[in-house]
């Protein structure tokens, strides 16, 4: 049997076994139902020849093969909302919520959906992520004078009452700009190219010069020079009330009672109360600036991934924040709600640790070869002996599918399929290892390093669903048919936020890690600076070059207003990346996201044009499956 088969073969064998171990996952099989359940008490009957016929012509819901493009993205309810009303929300996750409930601080999704309830960016966004002016605020662009005038609208207030002022939105520009801010934020075009902020963020100036004031509701902010990134997204539009956090020293602000017990907003809906790290309930807000939100109440609480379906089936949650997609084909005919979907801004990889963060210089300290993944060869070769095809239809059943470039298919104008990107081929994958000088010295079945010296990789990668733990082991089983020692980090997956905090959000990078599996949603402008730029701390692979720092200013230059030459830049970045690998895209996602029969006025495509508080459910009581 050649390589090839014989790899193919062992995949098989590999995704058999983990398939089994996940369904004997002990906790993790907690409130799942068999499949079989659910068939007694029928009244129909059938003859034993119209059964066999029927078991010969039926698809394993397994074996089953799905096509995003096939789902709708908004609720096709169109019956009228009851007054008031409560909704229940489930926000899936296997561990509780960080409770950073303030966009300006916040840096995990669990948190961002909560957020998406009470507060609003200032600025709307269409289906292309562009902004419009539809939103809380209007803007003038001066291309002449390189800025861009922002006007918020006179009827937009904070929970508490307080108008929604100028002052308030260049006020979270001034604490994100501050050198005792705590978050994640600063760095990105929409901070780094306004005039004389670095003077503001040295001490030089009390205000940021780049920032003029007009009025209680309007602004200026004048740029070095406009990119068109900025109206994609660049622009920061959340504020941050200055009557509340103004006494408050910016390095306490991330920990106050305003974010973590109180939070404050000017959204559809009101924080009431929270349980931290597992519910949150509102209330709505009536003087909402878009008009009386439909319900009085909304639910908030962290369900585990093992149990949405029996929470959605007995109607305990109307919606959720996303629908684990290996679970959809045995409930893809769940009666009582209606499952809608579209591709996911968002793409999972594999990270190579490349250096770490040099905290004092807030950019990367790329490191290159002199870290145990530092030769691009030995990357090349881990991408090609893994099967992301199989991956994405045996465990997700085509709802993921193969990664190929950094720019996911949700961008489809920046999105270049045409590159030659690795693809799974042991043979490929064992050349590149021999030809690299990575050669099993001592017998054992595993390769040493071209020096002759142990090579043992510890590989992260976090908890989350039933097959989390099975991907995980098949990509180590993967690289073990290669002759590469990879090890689970301590033996086991990581909950999320540590995770991440390990990885380098927090910082400091574990050294104990070499390569791991994460994923990241891209957000609306199609910039990968704030991933992969030399001063960005989500930078976790801390990989950086002159190369690489000249297409990401190309992205952004003024001639990528011209969206011809903006995708060539974007094109010749991501073959750029495809042959440096500082991380490699495992699978692109599917967001599937699950709706009661009785939700209306629902949809989950940005720019849709329908709004939260519009939100409504045309009966008391949730439906129930049958």
């Amino acid at each position: 049997m050649s390589k090839s088969l014989m790899g193919k073969y062992l995949f098989v064998l590999m995704l058999a076994l983990f398939l089994v171990l996940a369904a004997c996952g002990g906790d993790d099989e907690e409130g799942a139902e068999d499949p079989d359940e659910g068939s007694e008490g029928t009244e129909e009957t059938e003859s034993e020849e119209e059964e066999e016929e029927d078991e010969e012509e039926a698809v394993d819901p397994e074996d089953q093969i799905y096509d995003i493009a096939d789902f709708n993205t908004a609720a096709s309810n169109d019956g009228d909302p009851i007054d008031g009303g409560s909704l229940n929300f489930g926000l899936v996750s296997d561990t509780v919520f960080e409770g950073t409930l303030n966009y300006n601080f916040y840096s995990g999704a669990p948190d961002a959906e909560i957020l998406t309830w009470i507060d609003d960016g200032l600025l709307d966004m269409d289906e292309n992520f562009t902004f419009t002016q539809d939103g809380a605020a209007t803007f003038e662009t001066d291309e002449e004078n390189n800025s861009i005038t922002f006007t918020i609208r006179d009827d937009v207030q904070w929970h508490d009452g307080e108008e929604v002022t100028a002052e308030d939105w260049v006020y979270a520009y001034e604490v994100i700009a501050d050198p005792e801010y705590t978050g994640v934020r600063y760095g990105t075009v929409g901070f780094s190219l306004i005039e004389g902020i670095e003077e503001y963020r040295e001490g030089e100036s009390d205000t940021i010069p780049g920032i003029e004031i007009h009025d209680e509701k309007s602004f200026t902010i004048n740029y070095e020079r406009l990119t068109p990134s900025l109206l994609t997204g660049g622009v920061w539009t959340y504020a941050l009330p200055k009557h509340i956090f103004g006494d408050i020293p910016v390095a306490e602000m991330e920990e106050s009672e305003y974010v973590r017990e109180n939070p404050i907003g000017f959204g559809p809906y009101k924080v009431d109360s929270i349980v931290p790290g597992e519910s949150v309930s509102l209330v709505k807000n009536e003087n909402y600036w878009r008009g009386e939100p439909n319900l009085d109440e909304v639910t908030i609480r962290v369900i585990n991934p093992s149990v949405v379906v029996q929470e959605l089936e007995t109607g305990g949650v109307d919606l959720v924040s996303s629908f684990p997609v290996d679970q959809y084909p045995e409930n893809a005919n769940m009666s009582n709600v209606e499952f809608l979907g579209q591709i996911d801004n968002a793409y999972t990889y594999i990270g190579f640790k490349l250096g770490d963060w040099d905290a004092e210089a807030t950019e990367v300290n790329y490191q290159g070869e002199d870290m145990k993944m530092g030769d691009v060869e030995l990357r090349r070769a881990m991408w090609y002996a893994v099967d992301n095809d199989s991956v994405g239809e045996r465990f997700y059943n085509g709802l993921r599918w193969s990664g190929s470039t950094l720019i996911v298919p949700s961008h489809p104008d920046y999105h270049d399929d045409s590159i030659d990107v690795p693809s799974h081929d042991t043979e490929e994958a064992n050349r590149i290892l021999d030809e690299a000088g990575y050669e099993d010295v001592t017998g054992d079945g595993f390769r040493e390093d071209p020096d002759g010296e142990e090579l043992v990789i510890n590989f992260a990668s976090m908890s989350g669903g039933d097959v989390a733990e099975p991907i995980a082991n098949y990509y180590i089983q993967a690289w073990h048919e290669v002759g590469l020692n990879v090890e689970l980090l301590e033996g086991r997956l990581h909950e999320f936020n540590s995770f991440y905090d390990r990885v380098g959000q927090s910082g400091e990078d574990d050294p104990e890690i070499d390569i791991y599996q994460a994923a990241w949603s891209v957000g609306s402008d199609v910039d990968p600076t704030g991933l992969y730029g030399r001063t960005q701390l989500f930078n976790f692979p801390r990989y950086a070059s002159e190369e690489n720092d000249r297409l990401l200013a190309e992205g952004i230059s003024d001639e990528a207003f011209d969206v011809s030459y903006r995708q060539e830049v974007y094109s010749e970045w991501q073959e750029y990346m495809v042959e440096n690998i500082p991380v490699f895209p495992t699978l692109y996602r599917a967001e599937l996201r699950p709706a009661n029969e009785r939700v209306v006025n629902y949809d989950i495509q940005t720019g849709s044009g329908v709004y939260l508080y519009e939100l409504g459910v045309t009966q008391e009581e949730p439906v129930v499956a049958e």
